[in-house]
């Protein structure tokens, strides 16, 4: 038997939850932190080491009175992120600046930099995510920082993603190289994998901005997966935490890709992590590259996998922001979408309000609603939204299946299937598949999983699921809707590739409003 933490940094808060081996869940605290934003400039968004640490502490010992028991039973902690939350440190790891949250947007031209450079040089690296270099991803980001804070320059010696920053500061480790750095958060966002011998020729980074000289060697260490051990909890957060010193810290991860093990991801398996974003992660044995798919990575959800990354950037935050211009919360707009039906409001939505993520990767793009009347309401904007982020889920399970990525089963994780029966609804009509939703919050339940593996609980990661993972609510499609949204499909995939690209094919558009108000019609009939 062991008793051991799981600890899960969201974009506002983190959780921490107690697992036992035999016994499951025994307690889970979270505590929040501010999200550091300026309305002049919406691109930005940075977060305080400092203040998500103080939240790690309040939310463990939390967690520890709740259950009841002692810090010193607690046999290892595991970290997982949001990425990419990057942040540059000086020396002995003190952080130079706040992190770059995933959200912030601001490296957009350095990203495209990066990206065209990459196609110039043949660079192997940008196909293995999707051939396009994000603006959300760390090169770009540490670029940005770079260039716009020269009087910090000197003091620059790294930068490290917020997982592997967390778990060196909880081991007490100030030397930069001997960080572990995450295979998850390196090979999906860093261009790192052992094909091409870890990152990138020095002259490629040298020839994207001369601030790059001697990248290369900042970041030299060991890249390893999450079996393997970042370092042991320190005296001094030991004592913070009220834990006891010394247990292990396996190497982190993202928080989506630990969502996806702790939603019970078995290959085949394709798991939406809903909430600020959805991340979509699938894993499988053999590697295959996807057009678009922002990041193809061996070792990266299970260390014997394949994983791959797809996502939006922005889902809960547009429902979030269609309540906010309303006046309301997005609970009590939502009272009564339980009625609404496939294709009603007459409107399509484009999930663009953050940009695209997949399989555009254009950061450029904006929120689009298409069929307005003057007597829409907020609450039908909310329906289309839903209904457009399933599309758009959509698109990228179709582009992964088309490049042989197996999607034999859609799970629904993350912080909102669990509160939206109406999301799990459309999303099994859209897609025509089966949506299973995990009968609880599987959100930090995957880093347990990989704590309750650094404290040799279980001996690979599928006994650990097969003991922690919970049941699952199944929502069936129903044949009526899923007609109804195969015909909605045809326009919102025509408009996505119109609309969101600028070599796109001209495409005849003409037909898209009167067919909404057709199917609308229809469905009201």
């Amino acid at each position: 038997m062991a008793i051991v933490a799981g600890v899960d940094f969201g974009t506002l808060s983190v959780r921490v939850t107690l697992l036992d081996s035999e016994r499951g869940r025994l307690s889970t605290a979270s505590a929040e932190y501010p999200l550091k934003r300026k309305r002049e400039d919406p691109d930005y968004a940075t977060q305080s080491p400092s203040d998500q640490m103080d939240a790690l502490v309040k939310a463990t010992r939390a967690a520890l009175s709740v259950a009841g028991i002692k810090g010193e039973d607690v046999e290892a902690i595991a970290l997982d992120t949001t990425g990419s939350s990057v942040i540059p440190v000086g020396a002995n790891l003190e952080p130079l600046d706040d992190y770059y949250l995933w959200c912030d947007h601001r490296a957009k031209e350095e990203a495209q930099q990066i990206t065209a450079l990459a196609h110039a040089e043949k660079l192997e690296a940008i196909e293995w995510c999707g051939g396009v270099y994000s603006h959300e991803w760390g090169f770009a980001k540490l670029l940005h920082w770079l260039r716009h804070n020269p009087e910090k320059r000197g003091q620059f010696v790294t930068a490290f993603e917020h997982c592997d920053m967390v778990a060196a500061t909880l081991a007490g480790i100030f030397d930069a190289r001997a960080v572990k750095r995450s295979i998850c958060a390196m090979g999906h966002k860093w261009l790192w994998n052992p094909r091409w011998g870890g990152l990138p020729p020095q002259e490629f980074f040298s020839k994207v901005d001369p601030l790059f000289d001697g990248i290369r060697e900042k970041f030299d260490g060991e890249y390893l997966t999450s079996d393997r051990i970042a370092g042991h909890l320190s005296p001094k957060w030991a004592e913070a935490l009220g834990l006891k010193a010394g247990i292990p810290i396996p190497v982190g991860a993202f928080d989506a890709h630990w969502d996806a093990i702790g939603a019970g991801c078995r290959e085949g398996d394709v798991v939406n992590v809903v909430g600020t974003s959805t991340c979509i992660i699938a894993m499988e044995r053999k590697t295959t590259l996807v057009p678009g798919v922002c990041g193809v990575v061996p070792g990266s959800v299970h260390p014997q996998y394949t994983g791959v990354e797809a996502g939006l950037s922005a889902t809960g935050d547009i429902f979030e922001a269609i309540a906010r211009r309303a006046g309301t919360k997005v609970a009590e707009l939502s009272n009564g979408l339980e009625s609404y039906r496939a294709g009603q409001t007459g409107l399509l939505r484009l999930s663009w309000d953050n940009g695209d993520r997949t399989v555009l990767v254009n950061s450029e793009l904006g929120g689009v609603t298409l069929g307005w009347n003057l007597i829409h309401t907020a609450q039908d904007e909310l329906f289309a939204a839903i209904e457009g982020t399933a599309l758009h889920t959509r698109i990228i399970l179709e582009r992964m299946a088309e490049h042989n990525v197996p999607v034999d089963r859609v799970i629904n994780a993350g912080g909102i299937p669990q509160n939206n029966k109406v999301l799990n609804h459309v999303y099994a009509n859209v897609l025509n598949k089966p949506v299973l939703v995990p009968a609880g919050i599987p959100t930090s339940l995957g880093s347990g999983i990989f704590a309750l593996l650094a404290a040799g609980a279980f001996s690979s990661v599928e006994e650990a699921q097969a003991s922690m993972c919970l049941s699952y609510a199944t929502y069936e499609p129903e044949p009526r809707a899923a007609a109804v949204y195969d015909r909605l499909f045809k326009h919102y995939r025509g408009l996505y590739f119109a609309l969101g690209s600028k070599s796109a094919e001209p495409v005849a558009l003409g037909a898209v409003l009167p067919e909404l108000k057709k199917i609308a019609a229809e469905v009201q009939a």
